[in-house]
């Protein structure tokens, strides 16, 4: 609407501007920025339904600043995660805030995200040469899902690595490339130290580089097609009156990012999230349970499985996510009312049904089982217990094959793998001993290196009564490994009667 934009334009050129101003925008063109942030014209004036957008960007922005601060103490590695997000939960001046917003500010992202796309579905803003905005929208609803995905793993406790487990179970179902896929994200077979330095590279490096991209991407189609304005509104040639977005979408806007902020620290501080017992996988008892959000497709694949694991699991998620991409490309009419447009709105509604149904029936079928809610309820009493305990550095008797491995690659090698293969839910994480499994230092100097080589792949019969699995490595892993075994010695120097 032209006459629109030279009001707008002529009511910025009468803005006074300061002196120290009118340097920064010789220097800078700040004005001309400000006008293209500010000015925007929005179609039907400002509302509250509005406000999700501008939401999501500060919550992202939120998860950036958190996040930044937790890495700084962060170790992703399944001998220190756990321990270091403990120091953060229990020792750090208000690391367990911090930690706790973040955590929350993850499961408001999600809401907000239903919310951001219910709000552009039921008003249809995805019509009108708006297909690449909406596409990338969809991108980011991919990203963000990745993101709550990765960083769930990262504490290392119980609850994230069994829940991650069944997760990265999944991609074993994809034809022909699952196990490989599978392989790849893991690191291994097994999940290990492998597996925790992926998923931080992920959640620290590549999806957050990837959302920045894509808010950038987002955004600028966003300028490009304009606001949609409400249903009623052309979604080619808008006809209604329109308000720049500032000042009264900003104060919405800011208004709701304030509510957030207040909503985010009251439940951070009432409700801190809580940390588990670090990961075992040997722990055959425990029940693992996702996040919310994640729960209605662990009780899908429950339904699904067996012969239909692969078509439920993996066929029709994938079917119905190309359908929701390309909802503008099926739906080409300018018609925006929802009630005019009742196959995608209902679809749309069926869907959310069907997947809150589903998280209502896992719910149900855990409270039902008597005996899955007594281990459940066990749980989460463990987490509580855990969390009242005081702070419990790492307590290892070694130190050498820290210096060793500094300067010894192939002792690098074998701790990369001995943290890669099942041998450290048995024997502890560096080697200490459990209850099911004698412990590893001093067996260097217990038993020469062909010995030890030999053991790995020749078992006694007492280690095959123990439970120990069969180890299938190449001469070169098998060197490393034995080079690391060596080097997990007591403080003292002193020998140690532990055996493989």
């Amino acid at each position: 609407m032209p006459h629109i934009e030279e009001d707008l334009a002529s009511r910025d050129d009468q803005r006074p501007v300061s002196g120290w101003m009118e340097w920064l925008d010789s220097r800078t063109g700040i004005r001309s920025l400000l006008h293209e942030a500010l000015d925007e014209p929005i179609p039907g004036g400002a509302r509250w339904a509005y406000v999700f957008g501008s939401g999501l960007l500060y919550l992202f922005l939120s998860q950036i600043v958190t996040g930044v601060v937790l890495a700084l103490y962060y170790v992703p590695s399944s001998d220190h995660a756990h321990t270091t997000v403990s120091y953060i939960s229990k020792v750090v001046s208000s690391g367990l805030f911090l930690r706790s917003v973040h955590a929350y500010g993850a499961t408001a992202i999600i809401i907000l995200l239903f919310l951001h796309i219910s709000q552009t579905l039921l008003y249809g803003s995805y019509k009108g040469r708006r297909e690449l905005l909406w596409l990338s929208g969809c991108f980011l609803l991919a990203l963000m899902l990745g993101m709550a995905f990765t960083g769930y793993l990262l504490p290392w406790d119980k609850k994230a690595y069994f829940a991650s487990a069944v997760g990265t179970n999944i991609l074993s179902e994809v034809p022909l490339i699952g196990e490989r896929l599978q392989q790849l994200l893991r690191g291994s077979t097994q999940m290990g130290t492998l597996t925790l330095s992926r998923f931080f590279v992920l959640h620290v490096f590549v999806l957050p580089g990837l959302l920045l991209a894509f808010v950038a991407t987002h955004l600028f189609l966003f300028r490009k097609a304009g606001a949609a304005g409400p249903f009623r509104e052309d979604p080619v040639h808008p006809r209604l009156p329109a308000q720049r977005f500032y000042p009264r979408q900003l104060i919405l806007d800011l208004a709701a990012s304030l509510l957030i902020i207040v909503v985010l620290a009251l439940v951070a501080h009432f409700m801190p999230v809580h940390l588990g017992p670090v990961a075992n996988a040997s722990d055959t008892t425990y029940i693992p349970r996702p996040e919310w959000y994640y729960l209605p497709i662990f009780q899908w694949l429950k339904v699904v499985s067996g012969k239909w694991s692969l078509f439920g699991g993996i066929i029709l998620p994938g079917v119905l996510a190309l359908l929701f991409a390309a909802i503008p490309f099926l739906d080409r009419g300018r018609e925006r009312r929802p009630w005019r447009r009742p196959v995608i709105v209902a679809g749309f509604a069926i869907f959310v049904g069907c997947y809150a149904g589903l998280g209502a029936l896992s719910y149900h079928d855990d409270t039902r089982d008597v005996n899955v809610a007594r281990q459940l309820a066990r749980q989460k009493q463990a987490e509580i217990d855990y969390m009242r305990q005081p702070f419990q550095p790492d307590s290892s008797s070694t130190t050498t094959p820290a210096v060793a491995a500094a300067v010894d690659p192939l002792v690098t090698k074998g701790a990369a793998i001995f943290a890669a293969q099942p041998c450290g839910s048995c024997h502890g994480d560096r080697g200490e001993g459990t209850d099911i499994a004698p412990k590893l230092i001093g067996v260097g100097q217990k038993y020469p290196p062909d010995r030890l080589a030999y053991l790995l792949h020749h078992r006694t019969p007492k280690m095959i009564e123990g439970g120990m699995p069969p180890v299938d490595l190449n001469p070169a892993d098998t060197a490393a490994l034995v080079a690391y075994l060596r080097s997990l010695q007591p403080l003292d120097g002193s020998r140690s009667s532990g055996q493989k």
